[in-house]
């Protein structure tokens, strides 16, 4: 635990499917950042491998979607596996 204090926490934020809205993700994201963490966005139309690569590599500790279609179970289901 005093490891995972020791730095900040990283998290990414990542807007899956076709939606072209980014403002509310990008709000979240500069909270978070407000609040001391290290974020990563990874912009429009990701797919669930590319926000669970993008959260392999940046070695995060969190993952927050921005979705308005109702589909992020499934979608968080996809990206964990």
């Amino acid at each position: 635990m005093e490891a995972a204090t020791a730095r900040k926490i990283r998290v990414v934020v990542a807007k899956p499917g076709l939606d072209g809205h980014d403002r509310g993700a990008k709000i979240i994201a500069r909270a978070l950042r407000d609040a001391g963490m290290e974020v990563i966005y990874t912009g429009l139309r990701q797919t669930p491998e590319m926000i669970a690569e993008a959260a392999l590599q940046e070695d995060v500790d969190a993952i927050g979607l921005s979705i308005l279609s109702g589909a992020h179970m499934p979608l968080m289901a996809r990206i964990m596996e």
